[in-house]
């Protein structure tokens, strides 16, 4: 089972009661919107959402087909899904770093004792876009990292005109990263995540 499953406010989310029949009989439906950690199951679905938004960005993606594989085999607990009606619409996948500071290793590797969680790459479904599941889904993966022992801070990188958006999800700026993609150059941003004795006293964890 794996570690979302056993936090209360990451169950499995019905937004909608169940459909009855005619006769009163429930039929077998699947949740309107469930949040869990994503498997190697996944990555094909999660691939086709990250190339589709990404490739016409920046024309590369943050993570290929194989790398995806890597991180859900090596660390499920670091990744996040929503679902609606059964499909993915949205992820989050991240990895442990060792580091202050990221650097070009930290793209690929995943250090075990690491207490800083790399978030490799957020992105959500074209056709769901512009209805604030960005920052719903952040909020939630959050809140899970609160729940993970490890993990004492969130990094990330991104492309300048992304700062505002993950500055009003709670991350400040540490200034450029010293990662580059080709051409492309990216500020380094932080968010603490509270110790796990704090939260399981204040939320059930």
């Amino acid at each position: 089972m794996s570690a979302l499953s056993a936090l209360p406010f990451l169950k499995p989310v019905h937004l909608r009661s169940p459909r009855s029949s005619p006769g009163g009989q429930r039929r077998h439906t699947l949740p309107a919107s469930e949040f869990r950690c994503l498997s190697p199951e996944d990555a094909v679905s999660v691939f086709e959402i990250e190339r589709e938004a990404f490739i016409s960005v920046s024309g590369d993606c943050p993570l290929h087909l194989d790398e995806i594989r890597h991180f859900l085999n090596l660390c499920p607990e670091l990744s996040l899904g929503w679902f609606e009606e059964g499909r993915l619409v949205a992820f989050i996948i991240g990895s442990l770093w060792d580091q202050e500071r990221l650097s070009q290793a930290a793209l690929t590797l995943h250090k075990a004792q690491g207490s800083a969680v790399h978030i490799h790459v957020l992105a959500v479904h074209r056709t769901v876009r512009q209805q604030g599941k960005g920052s719903i889904l952040m909020w939630r993966y959050l809140q899970h990292l609160r729940c993970l022992p490890c993990a004492r801070r969130a990094l990330l990188m991104c492309e300048p005109f992304l700062v505002p958006f993950y500055q009003k999800c709670g991350f400040e700026a540490l200034g450029p990263c010293e990662v580059t993609v080709g051409d492309l150059a990216f500020v380094e941003m932080q968010h603490p995540v509270r110790g796990h004795a704090f939260m399981r006293r204040n939320s059930g964890c």
